[in-house]
C-alpha cells in the first residue's frame, strides 16, 4: 500500500475504467485479479483533491496499459446506495489485500465515475497490476471470472454506451489496426453488436461512407485468397461521424 495517502484523496469519490480492446475476433477487457482473493475488478483509482478527474482517468490507463494520448470518454456515473457492499473492505482486510488502518476508508460510500476507454491491442504493453491486486490480464467480454462491487454492471453499461457509440464515435479507428480486411471490421461490428451481419450488405454500406482507402496490399498467411487491406482515411471518418454514418446497425 505504499504511496497511498487517504489525505491527499477526494473523500467518496472514485474512477473505473473498461479499457475495451480487439484481438483474434474476441471483444476483450483489461481486468485486474485482487490479491489472495478470487475475484477481479475493473481498473480504477481515486482522485487526488487537486487533480481534474478526467487527468487521474487518463492516468489510470497509462499505468495499466502504458499507453497515452487514446480515446477515453466519460459516460456514467454511478452512484447507488447498493453498490457499496457492507463487508468488501472487511474481507480486503481479512485477506491482507488492503492494511487495517485503510479500512474506514474503504467502508465510505463511494460514486464513482465510469469511462470507456479504446486501445488497439497490439501497442499495449504488458498490463500491470495496481497495488490492490496481483495480475492484471485481457479477458473475453464473453467469458469473464467473477468480478467486485458492481464492476459487471459498469461493464455492461460501457458495453451498452459502445453499441450506441459505433456511429458518432471513432470505435473502429481506435480498436483496429492500422491495416485490416473487410472481414476483420465486420468482425469488430459483429462483436460490439453481439449479431451477425450479411457480409455483401456490410461491404456495401462501408463503401458507400467513402472512409476506407485501399491499400493495394494483401492479408498474407491466410488460408483462402488473400483478402485485400484497408485503412482509414482520417479525415473522412471525423467527417463521417459528424453525419452519423446516416444510419443504424
Amino acid at each position: 500500500m505504499q504511496n497511498f495517502d487517504v489525505e491527499k484523496l477526494h473523500p467518496g469519490l472514485s474512477i473505473d475504467c473498461v479499457i475495451f480492446g480487439f484481438h483474434e475476433n474476441e471483444l476483450k477487457i483489461l481486468i485486474l485479479k485482487l490479491k489472495n482473493l478470487n475475484k477481479w475488478a475493473l481498473p480504477g483509482g481515486f482522485v487526488e483533491v487537486d487533480k481534474d478527474v478526467d487527468a487521474e482517468a487518463a492516468e489510470v490507463l497509462k499505468r495499466r496499459a502504458g499507453l497515452e494520448n487514446i480515446f477515453l470518454r466519460q459516460f456514467y456515473l454511478f452512484g447507488d446506495v447498493a453498490r457499496n457492499e457492507n463487508d468488501h473492505a472487511r474481507k480486503m482486510v481479512d485477506q491482507e489485500v488492503i492494511a487495517p488502518e485503510l479500512r474506514d476508508w474503504f467502508e465510505q460510500r463511494f460514486v464513482t465515475v465510469g469511462y470507456y476507454a479504446l486501445v488497439e491491442y497490439s501497442k499495449v504493453k504488458a498490463p500491470t497490476p495496481d497495488y490492490t491486486s496481483e495480475s492484471c490480464e485481457w479477458r473475453s467480454i464473453s467469458e469473464l471470472p467473477s468480478l467486485i462491487l458492481d464492476h459487471r454492471d459498469i461493464l455492461a453499461r460501457a458495453h451498452a454506451t459502445l453499441k450506441k457509440e459505433l456511429n458518432n464515435q471513432p470505435i473502429g479507428m481506435n480498436l483496429l489496426p492500422d491495416h485490416f480486411t473487410m472481414s476483420e471490421l465486420q468482425a469488430l461490428y459483429e462483436t460490439v453488436l453481439e449479431k451477425k451481419l450479411d457480409r455483401r450488405n456490410f461491404r456495401r454500406r462501408m463503401l458507400s461512407y467513402d472512409i476506407l482507402i485501399p491499400t493495394n496490399k494483401r492479408r498474407t498467411g491466410v488460408a483462402h485468397k488473400a483478402p485485400m487491406l484497408y485503412e482509414f482515411d482520417r479525415k473522412k471518418y471525423q467527417e463521417a461521424m459528424v453525419s452519423g454514418f446516416r444510419s443504424t446497425w
